[in-house]
């Protein structure tokens, strides 16, 4: 994979935005493969397409493309809120590719994709309506949280510069596509709540005690819920059903 943009195709425009927006594009196009099938048939969408930016020719996913100059930070700016919101309840929702570059060297620093079934209402931020002497006075965007995926919903390609290798890349991707069963964005969020704690504990085996240290925080987020405990057991029990973790016995488990 070469990490260094194609400057040539930037030299049709005139506007930076433009000249980035090419060459980010074109970087895409030529040497990023499919996390879902591996191929490397990666088509474009013309630039009028509402939603997506890129596509897999053989598997169909899509896959949005967002660039910024710099490192990746803790979130992304984003469009509309409500459009957003509206299209997590979609089966439109596309897989989101979120591209670092150095703009001295015009080098990809870091290269993630972030998979669809990661993104639940909680992970989007709702920015303050733009004033009334803007030319969009009233509009409200939003911000992605990237600090609130779990660490297992960001798949990088290109980690600080380094290419990482592809069957990784297509292992981490299918580890956790059991998510795209649970159509509930209540539920997928429950799941993806329990994956962020397992992850904070900060060892691959831990004990149920661990997660039940939790149980104060997730009933904060889900005042609903009069059954926390109960709650983090059937969640626990779900991931060991899809082999995310594994129950060793007594309390213990192991993240896989």
């Amino acid at each position: 994979m070469l990490l260094k943009f194609d400057i040539k195709v930037a030299k049709a425009y005139s506007s930076p935005s433009q000249r980035i927006k090419a060459l980010t594009e074109q970087w895409v196009k030529n040497q990023i493969y499919c996390p879902n099938c591996g191929r490397i048939d990666i088509g474009k969408y013309p630039n009028n397409k509402p939603v997506a930016d890129f596509f897999c020719l053989n598997c169909k996913e899509d896959y949005e493309l967002k660039s910024k100059q710099g490192k990746m930070g803790t979130k992304i700016v984003d469009g509309a809120y409500r459009t957003m919101i509206e299209r997590l309840q979609s089966s439109s929702n596309p897989n989101c590719f979120f591209l670092n570059y150095n703009l001295l060297s015009f080098k990809v620093s870091d290269f993630v994709v972030i998979p669809k079934h990661f993104f639940v209402p909680e992970i989007i931020e709702k920015r303050k309506a733009l004033g009334p002497n803007a030319i969009r006075a009233g509009w409200i965007g939003c911000n992605i949280l990237l600090r609130s995926i779990p660490e297992a919903g960001k798949v990088f390609f290109v980690r600080e510069g380094r290419e990482q290798p592809k069957a990784k890349v297509v292992k981490e991707w299918q580890k956790t596509l059991f998510l795209r069963e649970e159509k509930q964005l209540s539920a997928k969020g429950w799941l993806l709540d329990i994956m962020n704690c397992l992850e904070r504990i900060g060892k691959r085996d831990f004990l149920l005690g661990d997660v039940y240290k939790f149980e104060d925080e997730l009933s904060s987020k889900h005042p609903e819920n009069y059954h926390i405990k109960d709650k983090i057991r059937q969640q626990l029990q779900f991931l060991r059903d899809k082999n995310y973790i594994e129950f060793v016995g007594r309390g213990l488990y192991h993240l896989v």
